[in-house]
């Protein structure tokens, strides 16, 4: 049987798939085209990400989970390797809620996965016909100890109007929704300035600083806790600011480039 993703160590991607069709390799599409919601891979390897709203890629840990949120690989865009490598990893894709229940193996327990990565306890066979039918064992997937971690706890399940896996499948139109990921504040760069001198941002949005200008520029905080490093033409960075406060940055290669994040 073929694999269809690959092991990617470096991101601590685990993946052991079953017989289904490779995805085929498609002529490479330019960076500036991905939008919101799109799958992506690189020409060398196989593994696909989601493109989140953040501008993130976030990583399927295996077959199973891209499997509960689509059919087949017919979306896929392919990225040269170098423009791959520029999207940061944002994190791993969790099941669709709704579509499946899981288990570990040191954790006697069967949970039905809800928004957000939320699992539910299911406290009684009488409670999982209910929602899977007589074939509810079968809806049962393993979840590698070291990507159950990926899940946060929710209330448990113990009366079938708990949960209706119909209506949390439906709630779940699309990854972003199912991990609330928003688009991020755009900060461009430009040979001579940032486009505002202030950002003011809700806690929990990602910003992306965009290097427009032909030279080569960063944005550095002041008080150095946090930086893009070096980025030429056309290269991005993004980072979640996630505590209230006030960041003022500048760039390292032109001093007289300044502006402040005020989070709110």
């Amino acid at each position: 049987m073929k694999n269809i993703f690959s092991v990617l160590a470096i991101v601590g991607l685990l993946v052991g798939l079953g017989a289904h069709p490779t995805p085929v390799r498609a002529a490479t599409s330019a960076l500036a085209s991905l939008g919101s919601g799109d799958l992506v891979r690189g020409t060398s390897f196989s593994a696909v990400y989601y493109f989140g709203a953040d501008g993130f890629r976030y990583v399927f840990p295996n077959d199973k989970t891209y499997f509960t949120w689509y059919a087949n690989f017919d979306t896929v865009k392919t990225l040269s390797d170098a423009d791959l490598g520029t999207i940061q990893i944002g994190g791993n894709v969790t099941y669709k809620p709704g579509s499946r229940m899981v288990k570990i193996n040191s954790d006697p327990k069967t949970y039905a996965v809800d928004e957000m990565g939320s699992l539910r306890w299911v406290t009684s066979e009488a409670v999982a016909v209910a929602m899977f039918g007589s074939a509810w064992n079968t809806m049962i997937d393993d979840v590698p100890d070291a990507f159950f971690g990926n899940y946060r706890s929710g209330s448990d399940i113990e009366a079938t109007d708990d949960f209706v896996p119909a209506d949390a499948a439906a709630d779940a139109k699309n990854i972003n929704d199912d991990k609330g990921l928003k688009s991020a504040t755009i900060v461009t760069i430009s040979d001579t300035a940032y486009n505002k001198t202030t950002y003011t941002i809700q806690r929990g949005t990602a910003v992306r600083f965009i290097n427009s200008g032909a030279a080569s520029h960063t944005a550095t905080a002041d008080d150095e806790s946090w930086g893009t490093g070096t980025m030429t033409n056309g290269q991005s960075f993004s980072r979640y600011f996630k505590t209230a406060g006030t960041w003022t940055f500048h760039c390292n290669y032109h001093s007289s480039m300044t502006a402040t994040i005020i989070v709110e």
